[in-house]
């Protein structure tokens, strides 16, 4: 809701004119009344005392993980339609932001935002220190949340954890509704079964076993098209089929029927080794880079190979949209620009040291929050507890009826399962959103020297982790880090600017009130 605040002119100096932002993360909070108001109440004393004028007021209710803000979207185009209102107060950190997309929003909107509680103002002229500070905390504020968000994936642990498979069933097996398990498909699983014996006695090709395929009707998937060599390929690779199934990188055993024995896959496994070993084109070669890069020029995917001698390897467009204008490149002069990008997210141990310090001091008012839910949800649940017990003594006294019993009983059961599992999770929403942020600060001090000592694969892990896209035009590579690596970069590019003007005597962002 947008608040006009009554106690202010209608025509405040244009320098100080404030606009005020608070926000509830559910609306149990917003009925109980506990945060809105002191969350106004802090801004509006806050703004008295350092002579701002509130010109308006924005209030959200929602959940911190469902998409849609009205009132903070309102406040954006307000302050678009009126550039002299500049000032932003909040109370904290993960009042004002919901993700790392609202950061930037609010940055490139060049305001001056004091985070109240935190006792901080950020401005485009805050020093790089203060800012990736500022951007931690909000990564912190997020995995918080992230944490409480966590059902749906502890569901699917425990179902793995029991040997069920959370995903669609491969082909060969269907997901059966009425048992939420995995059954065979009894034609389709024969046929497997029959591919893995072909394939196991060595003297069968991958061509040959997707003619066989074709020839005999199976399709290997429900889409319809004709099976391909690499189709068939996954499916003797699969270890789905022996009664093993991998899940985020371990490999469990499943209670699903098995279509092929353990020692059947593993021959099959033995002849792919075999294989490899007696073709020159499986050799295999792990290009540094391999899968990392697209074409700046046409968006097709970049690709390696060795060329003339096979001593150099070289990254080339795949032409795949046609012929494309971007020319062949060494692979150590990726390697040279890769190292550039690592190094772009290297922050000394001093200013690591400071974001630490800053983050550790801030741990005590997420750790406040932590506690007050966690204590509001107890107090709510029992409240419940105490209604249905009064409610049972009434209709053990014929003071009311069992059909009314009945009708309430329900409603509280319901609000009973619903408080405690916000409980649970707010109870299990432990302080790893400590952890994260001090683990990535760790990263960026050593990210460099851990590039230059890997070997090619673990480069392109490293590379993986940092980047969410790469492009190459002209020779050069244009990255796009992940969050919270792209602030890191940003901020780490503008310290030097700022030594700089140190060094020249020269006013810095502290300096000029930022």
């Amino acid at each position: 809701m947008k608040i006009a605040n009554p106690m202010l002119s209608d025509t405040p100096p244009a320098s100080r004119g404030a606009v005020l932002y608070a926000r509830v993360s559910s609306k149990e909070q917003e009925k109980e009344g506990f945060s809105i108001p002191a969350q106004q109440k802090l801004l509006q004393a806050y703004a008295i005392e350092h002579g701002f004028t509130v010109v308006s007021e924005f209030i959200d209710v929602e959940t911190a993980k469902q998409s849609g803000r009205p009132q903070f979207n309102g406040m954006l185009a307000f302050l678009k339609e009126n550039p002299e209102v500049r000032i932003v107060l909040v109370e904290k950190t993960d009042r004002l932001y919901r993700n790392f997309r609202d950061y930037v929003t609010i940055d490139e909107l060049d305001l001056e935002i004091h985070l109240v509680k935190e006792g901080e103002v950020l401005s485009k002229d805050s020093r790089s220190h203060q800012k990736l500070i500022h951007g931690i905390k909000l990564l912190m504020a997020k995995n918080y949340c992230d944490n409480l968000s966590e059902e749906t994936r502890k569901g699917m642990t425990e179902k793995v954890a029991q040997g069920g498979y959370p995903h669609f069933a491969p082909v060969g097996y269907r997901n059966d509704k009425a048992t939420r398990g995995i059954v065979t498909h009894p034609q389709e699983a024969a046929f497997i079964r029959r591919l893995f014996n072909w394939y196991a006695t060595g003297e069968v090709s991958l061509a040959e076993l997707r003619k066989r395929c074709i020839a005999q009707g199976f399709k290997g998937g429900r889409g319809g098209k004709l099976i391909s060599k690499s189709k068939v390929e996954l499916i003797l690779k699969n270890p789905f089929y022996c009664g093993l199934f991998r899940w985020k990188g371990t490999l469990y055993e499943g209670s699903h029927e098995k279509v092929v024995s353990k020692e059947l896959f593993d021959q099959v496994q033995a002849a792919f080794a075999s294989h490899r070993r007696k073709s020159g084109k499986y050799r295999v070669h792990e290009f540094a880079f391999g899968g990392l890069i697209t074409c700046g020029t046409c968006g097709c995917a970049i690709t390696a190979e060795f060329h003339r001698s096979g001593r150099y390897a070289y990254y080339h467009c795949t032409n795949y949209h046609g012929k494309c204008t971007e020319g062949w490149l060494r692979e150590e002069v990726l390697e040279a620009q890769f190292g550039d990008v690592v190094r772009a997210i290297s922050l000394d141990q001093e200013t690591v040291g400071q974001v630490k310090l800053a983050l550790r001091q801030s741990l005590s008012d997420q750790t406040v929050f932590h506690q007050e839910s966690i204590a509001s949800l107890s107090r709510q649940l029992e409240q419940v507890k105490l209604r249905m017990n009064r409610s049972y003594e009434d209709r053990l006294e014929g003071r009311i009826s069992e059909e009314f019993w009945k009708e309430r009983s329900q409603a509280w059961q319901h609000d009973k399962a619903r408080i405690s599992g916000e409980l649970a999770r707010h109870l299990e929403a432990d302080d790893r959103y400590m952890d994260a942020g001090v683990k990535i600060l760790e990263l960026s001090g050593r990210a460099y020297e851990s590039y230059s000592r890997r070997d090619p694969s673990r480069r392109r892990q490293l590379l993986g982790f940092l980047l969410s896209t790469c492009t190459l035009s002209k020779g050069r590579i244009t990255p796009a880090y992940k969050q919270p690596f792209d602030l890191i970069a940003l901020m780490a590019s503008r310290a030097p600017h700022e030594l700089a003007l140190q060094e020249a005597g020269l006013p810095n962002s502290e300096d000029w009130g930022g």
